[in-house]
């Protein structure tokens, strides 16, 4: 567990400081869930250059020793068939256009190799992950098109369930009317189908039963890429023991994720208070962005000493870290920030630019260094290379 005094001590100092001071040389970090290209998309951000309003920027990257970034292909449910699948290839797009205006930043990887590459010319490896199994809407040709174009991974179901597979959220709030729980026959077959690909299956954002019966049907390691601990917070994104020792048991990996809703388990209530106390701005920013997400995110920067009263200690997301490293080991944990897909995120962990923390933070709890980059990115490259084709 976390040492109090020296914990405490740890916080009070500058984050360049406190990674000055601790044997940090070498680390690197692999993050596996960041949303900022829809972003990038809406508002036409150089990511070249420094964003104060976007968790990720090339110069945040690099001054948290950010050496691979998985990007989310994400869009919601409201895209439905016709549309999913058009909006991934255009957030695909938008990262392939990063890459060409700024090859000497970062460039495309596609594996652990391509990864070394990134490396050793001291570029961002930029990966690719789809949020979202309706981005297929049911086709097997539009899963091999996204794996050709880069996709790592793909999320089976983000909140809203697909004809496949059930989400956490629909197999917790709507579990009695859904027409089937957990995978079909044709969910079994995708992630067969994956697994011959080498995509990884991510279940961040699955149901309970959807999650089991991926585990008894994939032949490889499976992710949740961007989860935390329900034993923490038991909120349903959250994984449970029992599935934490499921995804160890399949050789698999759990990158924690920081939303403060996720890592707090008072973050909820003091949220829903605070929105209430500014409905009126809430409905105005949603009707104007057509977004409720993001009309929140744009209320939070509206009253910024309101919003950061609401932010859990970085402690709580430590916590995290180590309940899941403690239970099922350092094998099988690592960090998906879920950076620029939420509002809120704890104290000093408010960008990429904060990662050493995480570092320091384990250093101090008493992890070896060889521990420590296991969970900072070697997890995410073992699991990478052990879903291969």
């Amino acid at each position: 567990m976390i040492k109090p005094l020296s914990f405490l001590f740890l916080l009070s100092l500058p984050v360049t400081l406190w990674a000055q001071q601790q044997d940090l040389s070498g680390i690197y970090f692999i993050d596996t869930h960041n949303d900022v290209l829809s972003k990038q998309i809406s508002s036409g951000a150089d990511l070249s250059l420094v964003q104060k309003d976007l968790e990720l920027d090339l110069p945040k990257a690099r001054q948290g020793h950010l050496a691979a970034q998985v990007f989310s292909i994400w869009c919601g449910e409201e895209y439905g068939p016709g549309r999913a699948f058009a909006r991934a290839n255009q957030e695909i797009d938008s990262l392939y256009a990063l890459i060409h205006r700024h090859p000497d930043q970062i460039m495309l990887a596609r594996d652990a190799g391509d990864f070394q590459k990134a490396r050793k010319s001291d570029r961002l490896a930029a990966f690719i992950g789809v949020e979202g199994g309706h981005m297929i809407e049911d086709r097997m040709d539009y899963l091999d098109s996204l794996a050709k174009r880069g996709m790592c991974y793909m999320t089976l179901t983000w909140n809203n369930s697909t004809s496949w597979a059930t989400s956490a959220r629909d197999e917790t709030l709507k579990k009695d009317s859904l027409p089937h729980i957990g995978l079909t026959e044709t969910g079994k077959e995708i992630v067969r189908h994956m697994n011959d690909l080498g995509v990884m299956v991510d279940v961040s954002h699955v149901g309970d039963q959807t999650l089991y019966d991926v585990l008894a049907v994939s032949r490889k390691p499976v992710i949740a890429s961007h989860s935390s601990a329900y034993a923490l917070n038991p909120f349903r994104r959250n994984l449970k023991d029992d599935q934490l020792r499921a995804i160890a048991k399949n050789g698999g990996v759990v990158f924690v994720n920081f939303y403060s809703g996720f890592v707090d388990s008072t973050y909820m209530p003091k949220q829903a208070l605070f929105l209430s106390q500014h409905q009126h701005e809430l409905d105005s920013l949603t009707h104007l962005l057509n977004d409720p997400d993001e009309a929140t995110i744009r209320l939070y920067t509206l009253y910024p000493i309101e919003t950061n009263a609401l932010r859990p200690p970085f402690s709580l997301l430590m916590r995290h870290i180590d309940y899941i490293a403690k239970l099922i080991g350092v094998d099988h944990v690592g960090i998906g920030a879920d950076f620029d897909g939420a509002e809120s995120f704890p104290l000093q962990m408010s960008d990429a630019s904060n990662y050493p923390l995480i570092a320091a933070a384990l250093q101090q709890m008493g992890y070896s260094k060889s521990d420590i980059q296991k969970i900072a990115g070697g997890n995410f490259l073992r699991v990478l290379r052990a879903n291969r084709p």
